[in-house]
């Protein structure tokens, strides 16, 4: 087995079962990254003497037996905007250069605790806000399918450093799709809680009420196991878990608009495998879903720009035009306007979890286009703009409405299907997804 690219629990049992060694593991990922020729673009720094020495207390309690868990000695990445303390985090961000908390963040912290090793720092989009992945300003990692291609964001280089067998599992955050969307384009599983599961303390913002880090991973199992050690509770029990009965609605309508051929067709060919597996598929179309992502505008950027405003207006030179530009959308909107939209939400999410109440989990692609062509987005301001506003429609939805959502690979490349869930019901959803998973029977390579 390559167990580069093995799943993080299998990395673990292998562990527990004296065929893995943490620190011969740790070392091979170092490795891998270190002489990938696109390494430099996936990771914006190695944390290597923090990795050995993880690694080294890995080994020591697991032939001691006192392993603190399944995922104890597995080597993991983490996205450039969760603090790690004394090495830089900087948020995709040449305005945070040379930025070194003293502290990590809770969560990394708590995954250090629980023995997961930490590999280092994944690029990511300037300050989380752009769906597609690049970033001119300090790099722009390869879509692991095919390079040519953006990798989507702003978890770029976390999925990439997954999907390319450079890290067990990646530690990404999520505010519109940036866990989903790089997990769709680069055929993984990207799992977002619900908004307020994990501490958010050390996480470098972008839109408090909406940001929230979750796992980018091989399997729904490995997201499960990481959610655990996360948050500090029991792994969810995924034994058994079948799409035979499941209720899925399927959101016809505002999903679809525009979408390219190949993504709906690898959708399409997703929903017929769910229903052969005896899941009860619903289509429906619901009003509010369109409503709600009518009103993304109106508060996801005027948010993003009041934390930023200061440090980008003391530069704006550093910044890529395009996020830029969508940063600054933030500033013409009135703050009565921004109050109304929160309040028509707020109605609009009621009415959304009156229409859904009955099923297990809402269905739609997890991007209506596939991935777009990087250079071409670098060149042609239009052409990123439209691809940027595509690519993110279908996942903002789920933080518009505050739930839980996965997107699963389909086994068409680059096109992912995802899953809405009901808020704070995580655990469900990973049972759901683990049912959905099994009956599309998509192996990672």
């Amino acid at each position: 087995m390559d167990w580069l690219k093995a799943t993080a629990v299998q990395q673990g049992r292998a562990i527990m079962a004296g065929l893995l060694d943490p620190l011969d593991q740790a070392e091979a990922y170092l490795a891998a990254a270190k002489t990938h020729p696109d390494g430099w673009r996936i990771y914006a720094r190695l944390t290597e003497a923090r990795a050995r020495s993880e690694a080294i207390a890995a080994h020591d309690r697991a032939r001691s037996e006192l392993r603190r868990g399944l995922l104890d000695g597995v080597s993991i990445s983490w996205k450039d905007n969760i603090d790690s303390g004394g090495t830089a985090t900087e948020a995709g961000s040449r305005l945070l250069e040379s930025r070194v908390p003293a502290h990590d963040a809770t969560i990394l912290a708590q995954a250090a605790r629980e023995g997961l090793v930490c590999l280092g720092k994944t690029h990511m989009t300037e300050l989380a806000f752009s769906g597609l992945g690049l970033n001119p300003t300090t790099a722009t990692p390869p879509n692991a399918g095919d390079p040519a291609r953006a990798p989507g964001g702003s978890s770029s280089g976390a999925a990439v450093s997954v999907a390319l067998g450079l890290a067990a599992a990646a530690i990404g955050s999520d505010t519109g799709g940036s866990i989903r969307l790089p997990a769709a384009w680069n055929d993984i599983v990207g799992f977002m809680p619900t908004h307020g599961a994990l501490s958010s303390k050390g996480v470098v913002p972008l839109c408090r009420r909406f940001d929230v880090a979750g796992p980018l991973a091989r399997s729904v199992e490995d997201c499960a196991e990481i959610m655990a050690v996360l948050t500090g509770n029991a792994v969810t029990d995924l034994k058994g878990a079948s799409a035979k009965g499941l209720r899925l609605m399927v959101l016809d309508g505002a999903p679809f608009e525009d979408a390219e051929e190949g993504a709906v067709a690898a959708f399409t060919d997703a929903i017929e495998r769910l229903a052969r597996a005896g899941a009860r598929i619903t289509h429906a179309r619901l009003d509010s879903a369109a409503q709600i992502l009518k009103l993304a505008p109106l508060i996801f950027a005027p948010e993003a720009y009041g934390i930023w405003r200061a440090q980008i207006e003391d530069a704006p030179e550093l910044m890529h035009k395009p996020v830029l530009d969508r940063f600054r959308g933030g500033g013409q909107v009135s703050a009565a306007d921004y109050i109304a939209a929160w309040e028509k939400l707020t109605r609009l999410r009621r009415k959304w979890g009156a229409k859904v109440a009955g099923f297990d989990a809402i269905l739609l692609p997890s991007c209506a286009i596939l991935p777009p062509d990087a250079r071409r987005l670098e060149e042609d301001e239009e052409y990123f703009v439209r691809a940027n506003q595509l690519a993110l429609r279908n996942t903002r939805l789920g933080n518009m409405l505050g739930l839980p959502a996965a997107s699963l690979p389909t086994g068409q490349r680059g096109c992912g299907i995802m899953a809405l869930g009901h808020a704070g019901r995580d655990r469900h959803l990973l049972r759901i997804l683990a049912g959905m998973e099994h009956a599309l029977a998509v192996r990672q390579a």
